[in-house]
């Protein structure tokens, strides 16, 4: 897709494809699918689907070709991108002087959904406690929270806690003013409470990017 200057992530993330989807494909460790194939085609109209499916002719329909690149209009999804990191890049997220080192990012993530959003951050969720909200692998958006008032009791947080590390949970009010309780979605995990002093950080879940 070089002609069309976009990678494999805005690919993914336009057209709603698993992550690392494409990668695969291009590696030959799997095939791309009926059910992918027909997302990007529907997506990227000017592709010809002889082209995508068997590689021969012409990759754009003769009805889009153009005889010099159009440099008149600004890139598809322009805008911040969103770094995708490691639970343990973002430990210390609570923190004022909090910042992403170049190092810890994955990857970046263009989500046009996401453009009007305050977006800090990106991390893959593990483990089964929140299915079926979320499943393992999934990559959940997150907005720190600098104040406690501004939790959103009932809705899905990611929590940076002393002993445990990054958890993601629904949040509820504690037995007492020093807890606050840690629900899952999967009720297989009994909900428990956190000290609030074991907390180093809290952020809200704005948005999800899904394995199929």
């Amino acid at each position: 897709m070089k002609a069309k200057n976009i990678n494999d992530n805005q690919i993914t993330v336009n057209c709603q494809l698993s992550v690392g989807l494409i990668g695969k494909a291009r590696k030959g460790e799997s095939d791309i699918g009926k059910k992918a194939i027909e997302k990007i085609l529907n997506y990227y109209q000017d592709l010809s689907r002889v082209w995508l499916l068997t590689g021969e002719g012409e990759m754009c329909k003769k009805q889009f070709i153009k005889a010099e690149p159009d440099t008149t209009q600004p890139p598809a999804n322009a805008g911040r991108p969103i770094p995708l990191v490691s639970q343990t890049a973002v430990a210390g997220f609570g923190n004022n002087d909090f910042a992403i080192a170049e190092q810890d990012v994955k990857e970046y993530y263009l989500v046009p959904k996401f453009k009007h959003c305050h977006i800090d951050f990106m991390i893959e969720v593990t483990g089964s406690s929140m299915y079926p909200k979320y499943n393992s692998g999934d990559v959940v958006a997150c907005t720190i929270i600098r104040e406690s008032r501004f939790i959103q009791w009932n809705k899905c947080h990611v929590i940076a806690t002393k002993e445990q590390g990054i958890l993601v949970k629904r949040l509820l009010p504690g037995d007492d003013s020093s807890h606050i309780k840690a629900v899952s979605d999967n009720k297989d995990y009994p909900p428990f409470d956190i000290p609030i002093d074991e907390i180093t950080g809290i952020a809200i879940v704005a948005g999800v990017i899904r394995l199929e």
